[in-house]
């Protein structure tokens, strides 16, 4: 076996490794540094309990049950927030469970008693039956991620009947 086949292999075999290896992690989701950059929100001594410390997100509702839907259809919810907290509130994600679950949030900060919403898009094409998905929420509050879940029932389009060809 020549020098040049035996050093493809290897490489090969490094980078295969690589890969299986990587493929396996568990990825956590990080904040963003923007968060401990603000005064307000730096400050480990302090705790978020009281209010007045820090951001606090309450939401109107953290879950919506779309009811029965027909395969095929979007729907969308307005999760509602208000900060109660004495910080801005900056949201620095809103991550869906799958693909077919889309989050909008406020890119801008919440000023301490303002509102604001968080709207879920949900696309039941490919899907039927049950469906239950959460949109992780992640901010300046403690904790730092709140859940948001949708729901339904997804029933199957009518089938079309192609007309008699006698």
């Amino acid at each position: 076996m020549s020098y040049k086949l035996y050093t493809m292999r290897t490489v090969i075999l490094l980078t295969a490794t690589v890969f299986i290896f990587s493929c396996g992690e568990k990825k956590t989701q990080k904040a963003s540094t923007d968060l401990v950059n603000i005064a307000a929100t730096a400050d480990s001594s302090k705790t978020q309990t009281n209010s007045e410390d820090g951001a606090t997100i309450i939401f109107e509702k953290t879950e919506h049950d779309f009811g029965t839907i027909t395969q095929g259809e979007i729907v969308e919810y307005e999760f509602k927030f208000k900060n109660t907290g004495g910080t801005d509130l900056l949201i620095s994600s809103a991550t869906a469970s799958c693909g077919c679950t889309v989050p909008d949030y406020p890119k801008e900060p919440i000023s301490p008693g303002g509102e604001g919403k968080i709207k879920v898009k949900f696309n039941s094409e490919m899907r039927i039956d049950a469906f239950r998905k959460e949109v992780m929420v992640t901010a300046n509050t403690n904790p730092l991620t709140t859940t948001l879940t949708i729901g339904g029932i997804i029933k199957a389009k009518p089938q079309t009947t192609l007309p008699n060809s006698h």
